[in-house]
């Protein structure tokens, strides 16, 4: 089991993340990515496009502003609706979410209470302030969203982008005549959202800034139906584990067998399901799809599963994503918000599209790949990342810094770094490098040696069985790409 405290230890000094503006003392709710992290950032958006936008040819990608004006969150009901209960402290003053501190008293979801619940449980819980044990005041509903002035006057109000959904709504219209008027048709948005939160804990899982990657594919029910009913049959025998919203545990199931949910809905499901248990290589054992209950979800969606990690450094299930199909409600509201028509022809007259929307919190997926990679054993300390998204694919050094090994070791360096994600260095003993390398999740290690400088081989070392093979320069490029795509196995057997 994987300690948080060790694990933030770790990414702090191997240069992964830590609180922003850490010198002045940092901010809660803030936090930096370093280089390493930084580019397991990068490699992870990019296979979530790569795999997303792949499972349709009319699956497209925009970038769009993070400030939306006042009317737009007007809209969409964010101005009126986007709050959390909050509790303040009489004594000390401090302000805390009401669910949060339900949910680590008794370990139970408590995001779907209002006001008067948190209040009931609070008493019944005997509940007290966490920083100097004094009573709470009445909860009160406190919107999330940080609002901003626009222009010099200060006369336009607008908001930081509370999520990125909003984006792809709001050029749909234009999306769908650019895009020919072909339909089903997703818009993806990738970048910054901004939320307020009042007592942001549990370090990147809940941020002020965050990254979200979403997905929004608009469909028309009874129209676009054998469309999805022939995906399905692709992956209808995939098995998923689920847990219904009136189960008290999860259950391993065929999607086909679940008879009470569209295709459409349940081919994003099983896609969303193989991107958690390939791409990022997750335990099927430790991810599971969470059905939310009616009082939990917005009254909007009509169907919401969670993908739930169950995490070592946070306590247990948490969300990373979500599935929610949000019927024609977006697009309604806008229609009324701006006057304009968001309707598409059809044989039956004009109809508003509805939206299933795959929802993924970048920054919780990349903790997950961390709380489940890190292994801090007692002989070493490793992370295991695929080699997809590994910030480091293959690392290159010399036995020694002498006889010309570092002179060598920099020309098979130059070779692997044209296609891999490669390091070099050649400081510290042969262990100690292997060790840095080790805690970072670099996939193989390359040792030059004094052989190297008779025969042209050198050493690969796997980081998960720590074994060695001897190979070819010629050849080592070809052998690390084809390992790292899973092509061979570390004995250089194609896979069946």
């Amino acid at each position: 089991m994987t300690d948080r405290e060790e694990l933030e230890s770790m990414c702090k000094r191997r240069g992964f993340i830590w609180q922003s503006a850490e010198i002045y003392g940092g901010e809660a709710g803030f936090y930096d990515y370093g280089h390493l992290g930084a580019r397991l950032l990068d490699n992870w958006k990019r296979e979530w496009k790569e795999f997303f936008l792949g499972l349709d040819e009319n699956y497209q990608v925009i970038h769009t502003p993070s400030i939306h004006p006042y009317r737009v969150l007007e809209a969409s009901g964010h101005v009126d609706h986007f709050s959390d209960v909050m509790v303040r402290c009489e004594r000390c003053g401090s302000s805390f979410r009401g669910d949060q501190l339900v949910e680590e008293e008794t370990g139970e979801n408590a995001e779907w209470m209002g006001k008067e619940e948190i209040s009931e449980k609070i008493l019944e819980l005997d509940l007290s302030c966490p920083d100097c044990g004094g009573t709470f005041s009445e909860p009160e509903d406190f919107n999330m969203m940080f609002q901003l002035d626009i222009g010099p006057t200060g006369e336009k109000k607008g908001f930081l982008r509370p999520e990125t959904a909003q984006s792809a709504y709001l050029n749909f219209r234009r999306e769908f005549r650019a895009l020919r008027k072909k339909m089903p048709m997703g818009l993806a948005t990738i970048g910054s959202a901004f939320r307020n939160e009042i007592s942001p804990r549990r370090g990147v899982y809940r941020m002020r800034e965050f990254q979200q990657a979403e997905l929004q594919i608009f469909f028309l029910p009874g129209i676009h139906d054998d469309i999805y009913e022939a995906k399905f049959e692709e992956i209808k025998d995939t098995k998923v584990r689920i847990k219904r919203a009136e189960a008290e545990e999860a259950k391993e199931i065929e999607l086909q067998d679940i008879e009470d949910i569209p295709a459409f809905y349940l081919y994003h499901l099983g896609e969303m399901y193989r991107f958690a248990s390939e791409v990022m290589d997750l335990d099927p054992k430790e991810i599971r799809f969470r059905e939310l209950p009616s009082e939990e979800r917005a009254f909007y969606n009509k169907i919401h599963f969670d993908l739930e990690v169950d995490f070592d450094t946070i306590g247990g299930w948490k969300e990373i994503s979500g599935l929610h199909y949000r019927s024609d409600h977006d697009l309604k509201q806008h229609q009324e918000g701006s006057n304009t028509k968001l309707s598409v022809p059809t044989d039956n007259g004009r109809k508003i599209p509805h939206v299933i929307e795959l929802s993924y919190g970048i920054d919780r997926n990349i903790w997950a790949l961390l709380d489940k990679g890190y292994h801090p054993d007692d002989d070493r300390a490793w992370l295991d990342l695929p080699g997809r998204l590994t910030p480091r694919q293959v690392a290159v050094f010399p036995l020694v810094r002498k006889d010309g090994l570092p002179e060598k070791s920099r020309e098979v360096y130059d070779v692997l770094d044209d296609d891999l994600l490669a390091h070099w260095e050649k400081s510290g003993s042969i262990g100690k490098r292997y060790a840095r390398n080790d805690e970072v999740g670099t996939r193989y290690c390359v040792t030059i040696d004094y052989d190297t400088l008779e025969d042209d081989t050198v050493t690969i070392r796997d980081v998960e069985s720590t074994e060695q093979i001897r190979v070819s320069i010629d050849e080592i490029d070809e052998i690390i790409e084809g390992l790292i795509e899973g092509e061979k196995s570390f004995q250089y057997h194609q896979k069946s």
